[in-house]
């Protein structure tokens, strides 16, 4: 009896040893298990930091890179405002002086015009003096000078340009010789005659014929006749036509008067 009671207690004693063996082993499994789900957690969420990071990083960086640009950007507005500033300036100061310079020309139109009006006058009364060469192309030189001095379609410039250029034909003509043929009233007959200008000092005419010779005296203004220069003035108009080579001639010219 006491060896049944005995052996009892040993199987009881071996099944609660087994079935706290079997509660531990499955605490323990279930362990593991919690600890390495909560290691994955961690490890995922790790992973989703450090994307989130990465991805800060790389906006961090794009933003850098942004403001890298906007910089240099702003910097070269900075250059070319201060261009733009530096050109405006010029041309305000461009803008002021062309103001004192119209202010200027005003003052200048108003004494100008003036001037080339007592130079017109003064070159109509040259040509009525001098020698009558060409009259009537000298003549209407000056009538054409008077009205472009009219019109208001010419600039003041132009107008003075062409007061100039009549001048410089004049100045041209008292060192050059030229030939052409004009009609003339000679002892009361008007014919065409050969004319020779030499300078401003001599102006000889002479028939086809070489029957009349003569010159123009300026001081009694008329034409007188002196055939005694026919071959010398006949050899001046062929030198003018450039029909022989230039050569020296002998001509009279009339003296000054004694003052």
């Amino acid at each position: 009896m006491k060896r049944c009671i005995s052996s009892s207690r040993h199987l009881a004693a071996a099944i609660l040893a087994v079935s706290v063996s079997m509660i531990s082993g499955s605490v323990f499994a279930q362990t593991v298990d919690q600890v390495l789900q909560a290691d994955q957690r961690r490890l995922n969420l790790a992973q989703q930091s450090h994307e989130r990071i990465n991805n800060i990083v790389e906006g961090t960086r794009s933003l850098e890179d942004q403001y890298r640009a906007i910089n240099k950007e702003i910097d070269g507005l900075k250059v070319y405002n201060r261009l733009m500033r530096a050109q405006v300036e010029g041309q305000e100061a461009t803008l002021e002086d062309i103001g004192l310079s119209m202010d200027q020309v005003d003052v200048i139109n108003r004494q100008i015009f003036p001037l080339m009006e007592r130079m017109i006058d003064g070159l109509q009364q040259s040509i009525s003096l001098d020698v009558p060469f060409l009259m009537e192309e000298r003549t209407n030189r000056i009538d054409d000078l008077k009205s472009i001095m009219e019109r208001s379609d010419v600039t003041v410039a132009e107008k003075f340009r062409k007061v100039m250029e009549a001048y410089q034909i004049e100045n041209d003509y008292g060192t050059s010789s030229e030939y052409y043929t004009e009609s003339l009233t000679i002892d009361g007959a008007t014919r065409s005659f050969n004319m020779l200008r030499i300078g401003r000092i001599g102006l000889y005419f002479q028939s086809d014929d070489t029957k009349i010779t003569g010159r123009w005296n300026n001081d009694s203004r008329s034409w007188e006749i002196d055939n005694s220069a026919r071959n010398e003035v006949r050899k001046g108009l062929r030198m003018a036509r450039q029909l022989i080579a230039p050569e020296l001639i002998i001509i009279p010219v009339p003296s000054a008067e004694a003052s």
